[in-house]
């Protein structure tokens, strides 16, 4: 199974904190983990094995889009910050509305995060 992890820059804490959370589900169900290139970095940090893409900015949310319209993703973990303005806004609404076409989970916070990971 192939979960996409992105957060924006206010959020890359709380998505750490959330993935040394449920380390022990990720590792038990062989999850690979996907992300873009700044969030991947602080997940590395952390200690997790994680596949890195181009920062959200640079188009990585769109490689990760194309993986999920691919049949690649399973799952898409998105920690958005409801409040700020991105100036990738554009492909990050491309990501959601390809969620959607193809049927793939999409949590934008940590409570539907959770309820998703313990569904795995």
């Amino acid at each position: 199974m192939e979960i996409a992890i992105i957060a924006h820059d206010g959020k890359k804490s709380e998505m750490v904190q959330f993935l040394m959370d449920f380390k022990a589900i990720i590792s038990a169900k062989k999850i690979h983990l996907i992300a873009t290139g700044t969030t991947g970095k602080h997940i590395e940090k952390a200690g997790l094995s994680v596949q890195k893409f181009l920062s959200g900015p640079y188009g990585g949310d769109a490689q990760i889009a194309g993986r999920v319209a691919e049949g690649k993703t399973d799952m898409v973990l998105f920690f958005r910050d409801p409040l700020g303005m991105h100036p990738h806004e554009p492909d990050i609404a491309m990501l959601m509305r390809l969620c959607d076409v193809h049927d793939v989970p999409l949590a934008t916070n940590p409570a539907t995060a959770e309820l998703l990971i313990k569904a795995i």
